[in-house]
């Protein structure tokens, strides 16, 4: 979907207007956040948000699961494999699956760690300790209460922030913000901005822990990108956090085109881009997670093999801080 800008604008009419409704879909959320869940049986870690939208979330899953195995774990990832058709249990395939089958979040995340896709959560888990997993490390599924998470860590984004702090439809919380702090073990706060700070300061102030982490371009990426005039195009969270990465690394974006979150290209999408492109003597350039739906789509692989891809890792300020809140929370985990 396509955020609304009200979202992250001061409080308005509309977003007052809708309230009421925020104030219902808050209610049920808050209950659901009460129910008590199964346990999985080995640790369960769960990266989430406390919004809709894009943070930085699928990078802080691939960062965690390298950090994970260099402290000896199996991590497997568990997710629920959002826009696409299977409802799994199903191990990804990176090399059978399309983003039209699990996802393109899973497909992106299965060239690096082993992910399960399940509709059904609870569901997933047995396939998942079949392949070894020591841990679960779910992606995303916060506000989900069909699992007991043992470690649960949120991401933000410092420049968006929570915008209006509205439940939607008033905003983009996924529930109210008060039951959300409180089950907040760990925050990830990405980028350079000062928009979370506040959010920030409530969770250092519960005894929780703030990590600070930033999106590292790939140096290939930059290299490769240097000195052409660049058509970029994105259907992630958000576009625009996208489109300031590549003029931060010095790269000439002289045309952008913003598509909706997981947006399913078409062939007019691709015809368009193209024309805009040749006429211009551009180089199309999207994210990882774009060009993963796009070559994993028949129609479209002749397209994807004429765009770049301008890959991303994420970057934890202080690791060393991590590594020992992980350990310390596994091993109590397993107690």
């Amino acid at each position: 979907m396509r955020e609304p800008a009200f979202w992250h604008r001061p409080p308005s009419l509309l977003s007052r207007l809708l309230m009421p409704v925020g104030a219902l879909y808050g209610a049920v959320a808050t209950r659901r956040l009460m129910r008590p869940g199964a346990r999985a049986g080995v640790p369960v870690i769960c990266v989430g948000n406390y919004h809709v939208g894009g943070a930085g979330k699928t990078p802080t899953v691939i960062a965690l699961a390298g950090i994970l195995r260099s402290l000896g774990e199996t991590p497997i990832v568990l997710s629920r494999g959002y826009g696409g058709r299977l409802h799994g249990p199903v191990r990804v395939d990176p090399h059978r699956h399309t983003a039209a089958d699990v996802g393109d979040e899973p497909l992106m995340m299965a060239w690096t760690v082993p992910v399960i896709v399940s509709r059904q959560r609870a569901a997933g888990i047995a396939p998942a300790r079949a392949l070894g997993a020591s841990l679960i490390l779910m992606d995303d599924g916060f506000q989900n209460p069909a699992l007991v998470k043992d470690i649960s860590l949120i991401v933000i984004d410092r420049d968006r922030g929570l915008g209006n702090k509205r439940v939607f439809p008033a905003g983009p919380l996924r529930a109210p913000l008060p039951p959300q702090l409180a089950r907040t073990d760990a925050l990830v706060i990405v980028g350079f901005g000062t928009a979370a700070d506040d959010v920030a300061a409530s969770i250092a102030a519960q005894g929780s822990l703030v990590l600070r982490a930033q999106l590292k371009p790939d140096e290939a990426s930059v290299a490769a990108l240097r000195g052409r005039r660049v058509y970029a195009f994105a259907g992630i969270g958000d576009p625009a956090r996208f489109f300031r990465s590549l003029r931060t690394c010095g790269i000439n974006v002289v045309a952008e085109r913003a598509f909706p979150d997981h947006h399913p290209f078409s062939h007019r999408d691709v015809a368009d881009l193209q024309t805009a492109a040749e006429r211009d003597g551009l180089t199309l350039v999207t994210t990882e997670k774009d060009l993963a739906r796009l070559r994993n789509s028949e129609n479209l692989k002749a397209f994807a093999q004429a765009v770049v891809a301008f890959a991303v890792t994420l970057a934890f300020d202080d690791e060393a801080v991590l590594r020992s809140f992980l350990t310390d929370r596994i091993g109590r985990a397993r107690q």
